[in-house]
């Protein structure tokens, strides 16, 4: 199941994407529900997967999947692929930093490359939403506090990040990463280590991997950080991106204003967007 937040006619709500169209969720929750709302109940969400579409995939325009999250996490140095690029030593444990969500946008819409920088590079990753919300959570136990997964683009301003040795000032700048198009839940997705991931650039792959080269996977790092704090329904963890970003290639290849940029995974879809320059 492929579960969405949009806007139609320029009301916020949330639904099903599903082949014969969108089935509106909204109309049966509580009046302002997000998405965020239901998916710690996301089982019940099927019932309604074969109702009749209320609305064309074209009649609505999509938002982030969370648009709301309470917490964005991400984790950085994640791929062995990526780690061995930089150069850099391989992490005891997860190496976490926020994001906020006035950094991304949605499938379809255009992400920024802002006025203050050059450098704003790809970074294809597979994210995660949590469904049930728990403190110290077992990692045996981890992929059930799991509503769902996302194609996820963190979008990376490289000077930006170096200004400090954290990574936060790089990493928020306005819509300059992006997440969607749906969350598909664990039951389509099957087992995530067996999916690929892939980055386009103008239609050039420029990243590639399979999603077992993760370094700390999804059980492991809901169990670590809900070992620092209780996580929330609507929580959204972005695992990390693998070898191939822009900053490493020799000359340098960032994102510019007229390029589209696309974060493929297996049975998770395709993300996409178009680069602007932030007016």
């Amino acid at each position: 199941m492929k579960l969405v937040s949009y806007l139609v006619a320029g009301r916020p709500s949330f639904g099903i994407w599903a082949n014969h169209g969108i089935v509106d969720l909204g109309k049966h929750a509580p009046s302002n529900a997000t998405l965020k709302d239901v998916l710690d109940k996301v089982e019940s969400l099927f019932a309604h997967a074969a109702d009749p579409a209320d609305y064309a995939h074209g009649d609505v325009q999509l938002l982030p999947p969370v648009p709301d999250a309470g917490k964005i996490l991400c984790v950085g140095l994640n791929y062995k692929s990526h780690i061995a690029e930089t150069g850099r030593d391989t992490p005891n444990h997860p190496i976490l930093f926020p994001r906020y969500n006035s950094s991304l946008v949605a499938h379809g819409e255009p992400m920024l490359r802002p006025r203050a920088s050059v450098q704003l590079d790809f970074e294809g990753e597979l994210a995660f939403v949590i469904g049930k919300g728990g403190r110290h959570v077992a990692a045996d136990n981890a992929l059930d506090h799991v509503a769902g997964f996302a194609c996820f683009n963190d979008g990376s301003v490289r000077d930006w990040q170096r200004h400090t040795s954290q990574f936060l000032p790089g990493k928020n700048f306005w819509r300059s990463g992006s997440f969607g198009p749906w969350l598909v839940t664990p039951d389509e997705a099957g087992p995530i280590g067996e999916l690929t991931l892939q980055t386009r650039l103008n239609g050039e792959v420029v990243q590639e991997a399979q999603l077992d080269d993760l370094l700390f996977g999804v059980p492991e790092l809901i169990a670590y950080i809900s070992t620092i704090m209780p996580l929330e329904a609507g929580d959204v963890v972005a695992t990390g991106t693998t070898g191939g970003v822009g900053l490493f290639r020799k000359p340098p290849l960032f994102m510019k204003a007229g390029d589209r940029v696309e974060v493929e995974i297996e049975r998770l879809g395709c993300l996409a967007n178009d680069i602007i320059d932030e007016p």
